[in-house]
This record gives structure tokens, sequence and C-alpha cells, in this order.
């Protein structure tokens, strides 16, 4: 990833030039390959090599394009925030919506606006469907609304996708939820990165 892309990740990788390795893999948890000087991190259940010297984030993980090219605006600049903001805290396990984040509300407006009405457009007649393609990203279901399932996008900001499938009386809806702790790991600006990702990776 060349410099100069994106004023918000150049400030990321500054402060990621300077942070102990160590102390950013207990905080992350994640883990870094010492003799390459590259961190690993899983997205997706795919491994990303995050390259800080030359600052580049590569993948040879399969289907790892849809992060590294389609997704990639998103991606980097949520991976490298996360390596930089992350802090060693469990989650609740408490689901939350973007609108009840702190200054959340913000992201659920105008241009800001997440594609889950095209997620359930897509979806809400077809549970197999959904099940499927949350398995290949390494989802976990959970029980909550007729299918829902738990992403792990940064491994310690798990969002989860909630499908109500259209029936007689009402169309099809998708919530996505994070974990409470989602304020402490990540800015505001970032959990919204990251919710878009979600979103849009599994469309």
């Amino acid at each position: 990833m060349a410099e100069g892309n994106n004023p918000g990740e150049d400030k990321a990788w500054e402060i990621l030039s300077i942070r102990n390795p160590e102390e950013v893999c207990r905080a992350a948890s994640i883990a870094y390959d010492a003799a390459a000087g590259i961190y690993r991190v899983t997205s997706f259940n795919m491994e990303v090599a995050v390259d800080v010297k030359n600052r580049a984030i590569t993948s040879s993980a399969p289907g790892s394009e849809v992060l590294l090219k389609r997704l990639s605006y998103f991606f980097k600049l949520s991976a490298l925030w996360y390596l930089v903001s992350a802090k060693d805290i469990d989650c609740t396990g408490r689901p939350v919506k973007l609108d009840h984040v702190k200054g959340g509300d913000a992201f659920t407006r105008g241009s800001h606006v997440l594609p889950l009405e095209g997620i359930a457009n897509k979806y809400g007649r077809n549970k197999e469907g959904f099940v499927e393609k949350g398995k290949q990203l390494g989802g976990v279901l959970v029980k909550n609304g007729d299918v829902s399932i738990r992403f792990s996008p940064l491994p310690r900001v798990p969002v989860t996708l909630t499908l109500w499938l259209e029936d007689e009386e009402f169309p099809a809806r998708v919530d996505l939820l994070f974990d409470s702790t989602c304020e402490l790991q990540i800015p505001t600006d970032i959990i919204w990165s990251i919710a878009m990702m979600t979103a849009l990776i599994i469309l």
C-alpha cells in the first residue's frame, strides 16, 4: 500500500511504526513475525500480513481480494487503526446497534447509511444462502432473530448480522450489532468503516 493514498492510513502507519510489537500483539490479539517484521491479522477467516516497514498489506488467503481490492478503502483503514487503538479487553457479549454507540447516530443518515436493506432484499427469502455465505467468511451462528451470524472482521471487534425473514405480514429486515466494547477498541469513524465492510462483504 503506497504512502499518501489516504491521510488517515498514513497517520496510522506512523503511529504503528513506533509501537512496541509485543504490546500491539497483546492488545489486538494478533501474531507478529519478528524475522519478517510483519503483523499477522485474521479478518473474516482470512490471514492478512501487515508489513510496517514497507507500508504494505498483503494476503495469499483464498478470497482475500475482496478485502484488499473491492473493500480496500474500508479494510485498510480499519485494520491499521485497530492495530494502533485496540485494548486488551474481553468482549462482554452484549450487543449494541450502531446508533447506540456514542456519535454513531451520525452514521445512520445520508451517505453513511449502511446497505442493510440490500442484504434483506438478497437473503429475505434465502436463509440457507445467508448462512452459507456467512460460514464461508468464518461466521458463527448465534441465537437471535430468524437467523444471526457473528463475524470477526477484526479479533476484538465482532459484528453480528441478524436476518428477519420476509413473511406475509412484514418485509425482511437486517440488524447489525457490535459488542458493547467496540467504543473502547476503535474510534467511532472506524466502527462505521467496519460496519460498512461487514455489510458489503456479504452482498
